[in-house]
């Protein structure tokens, strides 16, 4: 069981929810040996090199796949996965849902995600789009940005991983003090930014906006600005 993780601060509360989740220690240490940008997940689960982790949502739609009901999730707003206004067409290399998404949405300019993009986005919002918001805005639906992808052992995941969509996770003061440090960003804008901006289960609408956006992926539409 080796289980790949991203380590952003949107995922931060699935890792101290596995932390103390009572799994063997070496399973909890394939963890961290096994981190990585969204991207690098994919591959490393596509060649099986890893049994399990969340990815790209456009990934995960892959047939090869056994998916649950988790993921990363926004509504109306995500404040991580920007396009930075007035740069020239650049992708970003960490990401593949992102990247489909600006294209989609016919968003020109930088494509930034992850810590560095929120830390960007408080900074001065002004100078960027939010991709969810302008997702929204032509959809009425959420957005899911990653999803839970197995390879195998699907049950047994199911068993360890839906009930942390249900829980709402205290996040330890040193550990918050930690991230708040290392990424630079204000205690109080990440805890608001898991609170309420990022959420994890994937119900009837995050279900059929991922199908959506499979299908404008595929077929190449544009949603018009």
């Amino acid at each position: 069981m080796i289980f790949g993780k991203i380590d952003y601060i949107n995922l931060l509360p699935l890792h101290i929810y596995l932390k103390k989740y009572p799994l063997p220690s070496g399973i909890k240490a394939s963890f961290e040996r096994k981190k990585g940008v969204p991207s690098r997940l994919n591959r490393a689960l596509y060649k099986r090199q890893i049994d399990a982790a969340i990815i790209s949502s456009i990934e995960s739609v892959k047939t090869k796949y056994q998916n649950l009901n988790l993921g990363i999730c926004a509504n109306k707003q995500v404040l991580s996965v920007l396009v930075e206004k007035k740069t020239p067409n650049q992708k970003d290399s960490s990401s593949a849902s992102s990247n489909a998404l600006a294209t989609i949405l016919q968003q020109k300019g930088k494509v930034v995600i992850g810590d560095k993009a929120l830390k960007l986005y408080l900074e001065n919002k002004e100078n960027f789009i939010d991709l969810c918001e302008v997702w929204h805005k032509k959809t009425n639906l959420p957005f899911v940005f990653a999803r839970f992808s197995c390879t195998q052992k699907k049950a047994l995941y199911k068993k360890i991983l839906l009930p942390f969509a249900k829980k709402r996770i205290k996040i330890p003061s040193y550990i918050l003090e930690n991230y708040a440090k290392t990424r630079e960003i204000n205690k109080k804008d990440i805890l608001f930014y898991l609170e309420k901006v990022i959420y994890y289960k994937l119900g009837k609408k995050e279900k059929k906006a991922l199908a959506k956006f499979t299908k404008a992926v595929r077929f190449k539409t544009k949603f018009r600005t």
